[in-house]
């Protein structure tokens, strides 16, 4: 009720007109220079995010799982990693404005202290790679929460058993863990990718206009003064349901095959 009744009614409004005609001119409208640009620099915000955010996660994970720490650590990191991957919108924006903003904490500290304006260097939070690093703040969380479970089924016996026939270390984890974990990690990489392609308060919030995504661009589209078109809002929406859908069919995919190994 909640998500199949608004999905239809974006499809059905993205093949309408103004008058409630049927009509192709919202779909073909999404390929606007000004919109496949802003469908392409989503998908590069969002790869981008998903891969660090990934390796990140993965080197996180096995360090707790499987790093010989104390208890307390993987306990903390676990529930710290729930919390943050839940952190988004508003307070995330504000958060990193506060922190590395022209005028923000670190931003400050490293200009006094040592000397190193990051600004004058090229960085800019409210670009690409600033909207990239304030994603990767709930991504990694995510990945950490996600990989876990795959590193946990990791069963000891095949540790014990390439140790017994001369492997090292490095070769049971290229040989044997890396195989077993490449399923879900693509699989994880596909679920964050579907994750930072919808967001749109932390963007807004934190760039507002000034980086045209498509989720801003949708929000222009349908709540704007001066671009409101509600029908090509649909059509944009549902370029973004096609394009999170196939990610999600991608991550279940994935995760079945990684389910079999696993067993």
């Amino acid at each position: 009720m909640f998500l199949i009744l608004p999905t239809l009614y974006l499809v059905l409004g993205a093949f309408q007109n103004p008058q409630g005609q049927f009509t192709f001119a919202n779909i073909v409208a999404l390929f606007q220079p000004s919109i496949i640009a802003a469908y392409w620099i989503s998908i590069r915000i969002s790869l981008a995010s998903a891969i660090i955010g990934a390796l990140a996660g993965l080197a996180i994970a096995v360090a707790v799982v499987r790093g010989g720490l104390p208890g307390w650590v993987r306990s903390t990191t676990m529930t710290f990693s729930g919390v943050a991957s839940n952190f988004a919108g508003v307070p995330l924006a504000f958060a990193f404005l506060a922190t590395l903003g022209r005028l923000g904490l670190v931003t400050i500290l490293l200009r006094d202290w040592f000397g190193i304006n990051i600004y004058a260097l090229g960085f800019n939070i409210l670009s690409f790679s600033g909207l990239t690093l304030t994603y990767l703040f709930f991504q990694i969380p995510l990945m950490v929460v996600i990989i876990a479970p795959a590193i946990d089924g990791l069963k000891r016996e095949w540790a014990e058993a390439a140790a017994t026939l001369g492997a090292s270390q490095f070769q049971y984890w290229r040989m044997v863990a890396i195989p077993v974990l490449w399923p879900s990690f693509l699989g994880t990489v596909v679920l964050l990718f579907a994750n930072a392609f919808g967001a749109i308060a932390t963007a807004y919030a934190l760039t507002g206009s000034s980086l045209n995504i498509v989720p801003i661009l949708l929000y222009a589209q349908i709540r704007g003064d001066v671009l409101q078109d509600p029908h090509l809002g649909y059509a944009l929406a549902f370029g973004m349901i096609f394009i999170t859908g196939v990610a999600n069919v991608l991550y279940i995919w994935f995760r079945t095959r990684s389910e079999r190994w696993l067993k």
